[in-house]
């Protein structure tokens, strides 16, 4: 099978990829990748690079000027804002992927769409019912994007969310206040599939 080039990457995004709406970066086609010496990444998201782009130039300026809300009040500056966009987070091109395929670990949008509002403060806990039934738990700080899935299972056998809800070993299907300022004594019973880190992959014309 030949290297799939840009053109053919986009076609593939498009035609498979249902692309998930960020406020910040835009749109986001959520796939996994082959590099060229056969690395393979469950987990990468394509963007066109004009919505982060023009993100970084606001907010270098924004810094540059005194202006921003953040340098104020958190001592962030000029300096750790450039830091930020331009050594944080994982980065692959384009020209080192050999072929794309679908990921195991993206949520279609009709079920990433249930997920509501934080549980509490810097966590979001959820469960998925299954097809067959059964209840899974799952849990994020911040990244919606890909989540582990339990072993036998795929993104596809998920019928439904039920938010702010925890699983325990047992099986059994918990229920958490809103908000939660201690963890229920239970806890320690419950089984939570994480969020997974993931790559970017940024391509013009997408």
């Amino acid at each position: 099978m030949r290297q799939q080039q840009t053109e053919d990457i986009i076609k593939f995004l498009k035609a498979n990829i249902e692309p998930l709406d960020d406020n910040a970066y835009g749109l986001g086609y959520r796939a996994s990748v082959y590099l060229t010496d056969g690395t393979f990444l469950p987990c990468v998201i394509f963007r066109n690079p004009k919505t982060t782009v023009n993100l970084a130039i606001r907010r270098f300026k924004e810094e540059h000027t005194g202006k921003s809300i953040f340098s104020r009040s958190l001592g962030l500056g000029y300096y750790d804002i450039v830091k930020t966009f331009v050594t944080k987070g994982n980065c692959i091109n384009d020209y080192d992927i050999d072929r794309v395929e679908k990921s195991k670990y993206a949520f279609p949008l009709t079920i990433q769409s249930q997920i509501r509002g934080e549980t509490t403060m810097g966590w979001t806990g959820f469960a998925a019912k299954m097809k067959d039934g059964k209840h899974f738990g799952f849990g994020t700080t911040f990244h919606w994007e890909f989540f582990q899935m339990p072993v036998g299972y795929s993104v596809d056998d998920i019928e439904e969310i039920i938010n702010h809800s925890y699983v325990l070993k047992t099986g059994e299907l918990r229920s958490h206040k809103v908000p939660f300022f201690e963890h229920p004594d239970d806890y320690k019973d419950a089984v939570i599939h994480r969020e997974r880190p993931f790559f970017d992959c940024y391509i013009d014309n997408l």
